[in-house]
């Protein structure tokens, strides 16, 4: 009896928090959120959803989770010993980055506006807005904006990518849609219709960076 629960104990060790993460975003990478389930977890980990248990709560605990986790290594990563402008944009493209890579992560993200995930952008980001002097007054809303926009920008490539297969031809997509542009009515689509050649060339992470860019520098002119 003694041996059979040193032994339980021993596998309980072996199944950390970060084992159970880890097997998740595979799952969740290869299969998307659909295929994650406790019983397919316990079978990639050669155990019990039992032992899972003990260690998430539920698939909603372990979403939340697994989004923290990405995006924590992504933000501190990226962020570590820049100045504050450059670590702005450092943690923007380690989010941008993230959910490219892993889109349930924007999936997540788009599901509650003020959970734990996205407190952890605001957070990372604000406090590098109090190192370039914003001041305190003012910090909010300039977080805000920037966070509004990772989130908003990134989603939106997100579901993009989900729309096609990952084997597509990126060049001939946007060669398509660059297309389509051209051919809108000249009368009620001028602009669109002008900038389809850049559409066509366009790089989404240089661009998701302008904006980037852009708020930081509205938020110097403002002060």
């Amino acid at each position: 009896m003694a041996d059979r629960a040193q032994r339980a104990e021993r596998r309980t060790d072996a199944l950390s928090r970060e084992r159970i993460v880890e097997a998740a975003i595979e799952i969740l990478d290869a299969e998307g959120e659909s295929a994650l389930t406790f019983r397919t977890l316990a079978a990639r980990l050669q155990t019990g959803s039992g032992a899972i248990y003990w260690h998430v709560a539920n698939k909603d605990d372990l979403l939340a989770t697994t989004t923290r986790d990405v995006l924590a290594r992504a933000m501190t990563e990226g962020a570590r010993g820049a100045e504050p402008r450059e670590a702005v944009r450092a943690i923007a493209l380690g989010v941008f980055d993230v959910i490219d890579a892993h889109p349930w992560v924007g999936t997540q993200l788009s599901r509650e506006p003020w959970q734990p995930a996205v407190m952890q952008i605001l957070e990372h980001v604000g406090a590098q807005l109090e190192a370039l002097g914003v001041p305190e007054r003012e910090q909010f809303n300039c977080a805000s904006a920037l966070v509004n926009y990772i989130l908003g920008l990134s989603g939106q490539y997100a579901a993009g990518a989900r729309l096609l297969p990952r084997e597509s031809d990126r060049s001939a997509f946007l060669a398509t849609m660059a297309e389509r542009w051209e051919q809108l009515a000249p009368a009620e689509y001028p602009f669109v219709r002008r900038v389809a050649a850049q559409l066509r060339e366009h790089d989404d992470r240089e661009q998701f960076l302008a904006g980037i860019d852009l708020i930081l520098a509205g938020i110097a002119a403002s002060r």
